[in-house]
């Protein structure tokens, strides 16, 4: 058990990757137990609907299970994986254009309650976090999908922006530019929402 977990914790993504393209498929499963949650995070902040995500998640996944020999250990396997979601997650946008319609329900209810916050029931530093992480996602999903992708990479999954380069084959330059100039977007576009708020 205890070699078990050591394997689990300690196994690089490419050393699993190698074993599972060789038809090791627990490999396959120890990598979606550690990229589920940040996938899942990822996907969500650039859709912006939970449903959504985890379509785009399953897809992901899917793609890894297919296209697992595509996979060359001249990357990072975060980097490729990465690579794979945010592309799936582009196309989602691009379907969502060429929709007719667009329910803006799709949310659900119980991510609308912090609207009318109740102070009495919840503590006010809880309520107070809560909207700021609304009105941050919002704002990010205000952003156009190119500034939308960086940003998310870079300040929210916490990617350097050599591997960013690399996932959305930009230059390093256009990285860095497009990351400050989505910083200087969603700074100004939250100075205005945290006044309506206050």
């Amino acid at each position: 058990m205890e070699n078990q977990v050591r394997y689990e914790n300690e196994t690089s993504d490419e050393v699993l990757i190698s074993r599972f393209q060789q038809g090791d498929n627990y490999a396959f499963d120890l990598l979606v137990k550690r990229y589920k949650d940040p996938l899942i995070n990822f996907i969500y902040r650039f859709l912006g609907s939970q449903t959504d995500a985890e379509d785009v998640l399953q897809e992901t996944f899917l793609r890894l299970y297919k296209n697992k020999h595509y996979y060359k250990e001249i990357a990072k396997f975060s980097t490729w994986i990465y690579t794979i979601a945010g592309n799936l997650a582009k196309t989602e946008l691009r379907k969502r254009r060429r929709r007719t319609f667009f329910s803006i329900n799709q949310y659900g209810g119980e991510e609308k309650d912090y609207d009318i916050p109740d102070d009495s029931n919840n503590p006010e530093q809880e309520t107070n976090t809560q909207i700021t992480d609304d009105i941050i996602q919002e704002a990010i999903e205000r952003l156009s999908p190119k500034f939308k992708e960086v940003i998310i990479l870079r300040d929210i999954q916490g990617f350097s922006y050599d591997e960013i380069s690399e996932m959305i084959k930009v230059p390093l330059g256009t990285v860095k530019s497009r990351v400050n100039r989505a910083r200087l977007k969603l700074q100004a576009d939250l100075q205005h929402l945290m006044k309506d708020v206050d």
